[in-house]
């Protein structure tokens, strides 16, 4: 079914208003600072991290194959999107109650549900993200999803950047669990507001979804992966690349190793973060004419690569190690920039669904090297793990220069 400029509009708008409100409450949760300081607080060490840094990033992306297979037989999506969002809601919700009551707790008993509550919190963000791919895809005209990519990615850092000065001071005000508690409160009503945007859209129907069960959809994905290269050369990229995302957690318990871990230095990585996620999307908006995804891909391997290596290098110098964090933002600024806009050139309106779910299928190494950094920094330390981290982010090089995806990022009016 065509799309008509008006209701692709109001879809634009909606999506803009979702991503605006998300930017505000992401800081809140955030995976990278946030929940890590929170499990380590709560008397986490590297194996626990590398659990929960896999089940955030790896484990919700193969969860993504289970659910895309179920999706891609309907036609109509966004009642799928609603309810995984509301479960992160929910999750969100209940973590800051636990942290609420956590004084009648005990340790471990807390460490248990943080695993629990976060395994929700991802998982059904697995779930809602099959269906916001494809929603996305069918319900906005072409040309105005670059721009819509464009404009998200500097609005939602100013109100990113907002909100981090915000979360600084709450983390720093308030004593451990209540700085945790009244952070995942807030960013729970913050995700409610951003969900209202989803109950606006005005979805269009896919013609003649297919019908396929689990099985099927595994017995597909081979025939897809020879069948298009660039889908190949994606999922290497985001299994090399993407090991960036995966072990910026571990920078935090890095960090706790050689200094006081205070709250207001896990403050200010957050605030550096954000300072180099703003950065690179307004110079990515600026320039969003002349260059293609691939181009931000090789400036992200650049940048990816070096974090670990710095990370070492500073490890005696408290002032400039927090610096690295404006790194990992315009890391993770770019990564997210391109994997997103990569999905959507490469794919149709017919096989988006199931491109989604293989995406997070293809995240296998990425799931378990956080595992295996855990066991790896408690066994030979964290050398050795960074010097490994830097080589294999440096192998997608590789993988991004036989990427046929050359579409530069226009700008079009919404």
């Amino acid at each position: 079914m065509q799309i008509s400029a008006k209701r692709s509009k109001i879809n634009f708008r909606s999506f803009l208003w979702h991503a605006v409100f998300l930017a505000l409450a992401s800081n809140f949760m955030d995976v990278d600072t946030i929940i890590p300081s929170m499990l380590i607080k709560a008397g986490g060490n590297s194996v626990h991290l590398g659990f929960l840094t896999a089940i955030m990033l790896g484990g919700s992306g193969v969860f993504q194959l289970i659910f895309a297979p179920i999706l891609s037989k309907n036609s109509l999506k966004l009642k799928y999107l609603l309810l995984g969002i509301n479960l992160r809601i929910v999750a969100l919700l209940l973590m800051s109650a636990m942290f609420f009551f956590s004084h009648s707790l005990r340790g471990d008993t807390i460490i248990l549900l943080i695993f629990i509550l976060i395994s929700i919190f991802s998982f059904s963000g697995s779930y809602s993200n099959v269906s916001y791919i494809d929603i996305l895809g069918k319900s906005v005209k072409e040309e105005s999803r670059k721009h819509f990519f464009s404009i998200k990615e500097i609005i939602a850092s100013i109100g990113i950047f907002l909100s981090a000065i915000v979360v600084r001071d709450l983390i720093k005000r308030f004593e451990y669990p209540d700085n945790y508690s009244f952070l995942f409160l807030i960013a729970g009503v913050l995700l409610l507001i951003a969900s209202l945007g989803f109950w606006n859209l005005r979805e269009v129907r896919s013609i003649n979804p297919v019908k396929r069960n689990i099985i099927d959809f595994f017995k597909l994905i081979p025939n897809e992966i020879r069948r298009n290269k660039n889908l190949k050369y994606y999922l290497l990229i985001i299994n090399t690349l993407g090991l960036g995302i995966g072990f910026l957690p571990f920078l935090i318990l890095f960090a706790k190793e050689n200094f006081d871990l205070s709250y207001e230095l896990i403050g200010n990585f957050l605030l550096f973060r954000i300072i180099g996620m703003l950065f690179a999307s307004i110079i990515f908006y600026k320039f969003s004419t002349k260059i293609d995804y691939k181009v931000l891909l090789i400036v992200a391997i650049i940048i990816g690569s070096i974090i670990p290596v710095l990370a070492l290098t500073l490890s005696d110098n408290q002032f400039y190690y927090q610096l690295i964090f404006i790194l990992s933002g315009i890391f993770v600024s770019l990564f997210k920039i391109s994997n997103n806009g990569i999905l959507l050139e490469i794919s149709t309106n017919e096989n988006r669904t199931i491109y989604a779910g293989i995406s997070g299928a293809g995240k296998i190494f990425s799931t378990v090297f956080p595992l295996l950094a855990g066991l790896l920094i408690f066994y030979i330390g964290f050398t050795a793990v960074f010097i490994i981290v830097s080589v294999i982010i440096l192998l997608s090089y590789f993988f991004v220069k036989r990427l046929d995806c050359k579409t530069k990022l226009i700008k079009h009016n919404g």
